[in-house]
């Protein structure tokens, strides 16, 4: 199983990964921490992307996708991670910890991190 974060998720659907992130996608199950669905909503109300969290297209990419809850204990240890970032990265980074499920990211922050598990 994979954590995506949220432009992992949006580039994938769009078809604009890597070759490398390509062949990560496709051997693993993937899964995303609750607050990506809420960021991309942000980020379509905002005009940065197309993708409409309440499309047909998007329900049906769901379906196939674990969605992990927030829980106290996610949001706890948001709060003691190595790096510094906005509070839906660091949800996201927290979700990897906890479940113990490795982050496919391109953020350089949480990239430089020692403690959440990432995919090589």
């Amino acid at each position: 199983m994979l954590n995506l974060d949220t432009h992992i998720l949006i580039d994938a659907l769009i078809g604009k990964v890597s070759r490398k992130e390509k062949n990560i996608l496709t051997k693993e199950k993937w899964c995303i921490s609750g607050i990506v669905l809420w960021e991309i909503s942000k980020l379509h109300q905002l005009g940065r992307i197309e993708v409409e969290i309440l499309s047909v297209e998007f329900a049906r990419l769901l379906s196939q996708i674990q969605i992990i809850p927030l829980t106290p204990q996610i949001c706890q240890t948001s709060t003691e991670l190595d790096f510094s970032s906005d509070p839906a990265d660091e949800l996201i980074a927290a979700t990897s910890i906890v479940h113990k499920v490795p982050l496919l990211t391109r953020d350089s922050k949480i990239l430089r991190s020692k403690i959440v598990p990432l995919v090589k």
